[in-house]
């Protein structure tokens, strides 16, 4: 009696107790390959008991797989069920998932999951680069490798040089401002500038077979369009440039016609006395005038400029 109470602490105190289903779990094996999903269970359950197996793809959608003894719809032929086990012939990329192995019997009812992974190799992945963006934008480069199992992880390269997922943590990526997600395969510039122009290409890998590469697309980052100040400050060179062009013309022009007088005057082409004297003042007041004219001309075009 005593030796019974001491058996019946124990296993109270350890947490072992009857109606215990285990399986091997996870489980990885190649895309065509046969594969054996092993669940054992106690005597508990007695001589007979009903065992039954359930699938959750990574969707979340559940199917039954064996049950009242036989294989169901899709896994007719495909699947086998031995003493404590079930056995694929032959698995897809579509068997990765989990499977529930379900044992009742004798009053009792246990259950335990297997994780299984059918591994495929990555295929090129499919990536989105555009070829010109304005700087200042906020520009995403997309990769994403539909076929690989496990799911990829993904690297970005420009100009044949591997970014590092952290710029901030490399002095030669420091000055870059991107933002890599390994996961899903995005690269994201938030305010894309001159400096992050170049060739860019994705790879995905996933530890079966060579890892991919997407297609090489070269993403050049051009100015943006001017507006507000910068059309403001090129008004303001135009306006500038003008009026010392105008001055340069007006200079020269004084230039020409003050030569013209010294010419005409050491050939004596000019009238003596009262009337000579009549003549140069003239043509003072007409340089004079002109002068003034350009400078009004001018200064009336600067001002209607900076109203635009």
């Amino acid at each position: 009696m005593l030796t019974f109470a001491f058996v019946c602490f124990s296993l109270f105190v350890t947490g072992i107790h009857g109606f215990q289903v285990t399986v091997t779990s996870p489980v990885k094996v190649k895309e065509n390959e046969g594969v054996d999903l092993q669940c054992s269970y106690t005597s508990d359950f007695g001589a007979t008991p009903r065992v039954e197996w359930k699938f959750k793809d990574l969707k979340g959608s559940q199917t039954l797989v064996y049950f009242d003894g036989k294989p169901t719809g899709q896994y007719t032929g495909r699947v086998t069920m031995y003493d404590k086990g079930l056995r694929f012939n032959k698995v897809t990329r579509a068997d990765t998932g989990d499977y529930d192995c379900e044992v009742s019997g004798s009053g009792g009812y246990g259950e335990n999951t297997i994780k299984l992974t059918v591994l495929v190799p990555p295929a090129k992945p499919v990536s989105r680069i555009p070829s010109s963006v304005t700087t200042s934008s906020n520009v995403r480069l997309t990769c994403f490798d539909p076929v690989g199992s496990p799911p990829s992880t993904y690297k970005w390269y420009k100009d044949n040089t591997p970014l590092p997922e952290d710029p901030t943590k490399f002095p030669a990526f420091k000055n870059l401002t991107y933002k890599m997600n390994v996961f899903n395969g995005n690269l994201e510039f938030p305010s894309v500038s001159k400096m992050d122009t170049g060739s860019y290409f994705c790879e995905a890998s996933n530890g079966e077979g060579v890892p991919q590469r997407g297609d090489e697309v070269k993403m050049e980052v051009l100015m943006s369009s001017c507006r507000g100040p910068c059309r403001s400050s090129i008004q303001g060179d135009l306006n500038v440039g003008g009026i010392v062009a105008g001055v340069i013309v007006a200079l020269l022009a004084v230039g020409l016609l003050l030569f013209g007088l010294w010419y005409a005057s050491k050939k004596g082409y000019l009238p003596k006395n009262r009337n000579r004297k009549l003549f140069i003042h003239s043509l003072r007041q007409m340089m004079w005038m002109r002068l003034m004219d350009s400078d009004r001309n001018h200064l009336l075009w600067c001002s209607l400029c900076s109203s635009e």
